[in-house]
């Protein structure tokens, strides 16, 4: 630094004593981030030169006169690329005067933010990590890190939850656009691939129990509730707008749902364009197919009281 910093007027000079016990007190702290960032990171590539530059650094502190050189010194290891930055990730929430915070702290507020931002608990969150983890792979992001599952998982869910655009949702979890897309495809792939089974009709015990309780409710040999819902899209590229033009004005494209008795979902199909029928995107599709071919009804028909 120039003399003209080192002289600042009013600025007290430091007995050598002071100017090692600063130099090891921040050199220490130095290290500290480093050695937390390269666990977060799993890596460990570039750590000696880090530090090597970090020390360099920080070993001009024991001649530097003035009080605040030390801190001056250590800001511009950081700017200049020698201390690591942090990125931005998607937990993280200021306490104060922000939107994000640390997910990992256990208290009802952040349950709450489970509920409010991706529509479950973080028992079921994690759970879901947990069965895809095998099958994620890592994508990089703006900053050439790589995501981890929790990360990819958790994008795709809010996008899910929320709706919001790519734009907005990808800034706030600190990845590019363009990966945020390719996340919500790739998570729908391994989300199918991971629970193969978990959309399907009852089986077994399950089935019975079904069957049983739809005919409580005067319903016989019933095994679940199907209705069509639609899904708000912008009007796809290079197709009749009037074909996604739903009744309701809006472009969307039609979601046929089967549930049972505790409303869990048993069969989808979706793709129709919003101005499709209901009635037609039956006629069309799987399940009208697997219903005549005797895959989904096994005992024979009846009549409902009263019909």
């Amino acid at each position: 630094m120039e003399d003209g910093i080192n002289d600042a007027p009013g600025a007290r000079r430091l007995t050598p004593r002071e100017r090692s016990m600063l130099g090891t007190a921040l050199l220490a702290v130095a290290r500290h981030m480093q050695t937390v960032n390269d666990v977060r990171r799993a890596s460990g590539r570039q750590r000696g030169g880090r530090e090597a530059a970090i020390a360099q650094a920080l070993m001009d502190v024991h001649s530097s006169p003035g009080l605040w050189d030390a801190p001056f010194l250590l800001s511009n290891a950081i700017v200049a690329g020698v201390m690591p930055r942090e990125t931005p990730r998607w937990w993280v929430k200021r306490r104060t005067g922000g939107t994000w915070r640390d997910r990992t702290i256990a208290d009802d507020a952040n349950e709450d933010y489970f509920h409010d931002k991706l529509r479950m608990t973080r028992t079921v969150f994690n759970a879901i990590v947990t069965a895809c983890s095998l099958f994620i792979q890592r994508r990089l992001t703006h900053y050439r890190q790589l995501l981890q599952p929790d990360h990819i998982v958790a994008y795709a869910l809010y996008r899910w939850a929320l709706g919001e655009t790519f734009e907005s949702s990808t800034s706030s979890f600190g990845i590019e656009r363009s990966s945020g897309i390719k996340v919500v495809d790739h998570v729908t792939k391994v989300i199918l691939a991971a629970y193969p089974e978990k959309i399907a009709f009852p089986t077994g015990r399950r089935l019975l129990q079904v069957v049983r309780a739809f005919g409580g409710k005067g319903f016989p040999n019933c095994l679940g509730a199907i209705d069509c819902t639609h899904i708000y899209v912008d009007k796809p590229a290079n197709t009749p707008s009037e074909n996604y033009f739903d009744r309701k004005q809006q472009f969307s494209v039609v979601a046929q749902v089967v549930v049972d008795l505790d409303m869990r979902v048993i069969d989808v199909f979706v793709g129709y364009p919003g101005c499709v029928h209901d009635a037609r995107v039956l006629r069309n599709s799987s399940l009208i197919r697997r219903a005549e071919a005797g895959d989904i009804f096994t005992a024979d028909p009846s009549s409902s009281r009263g019909g």
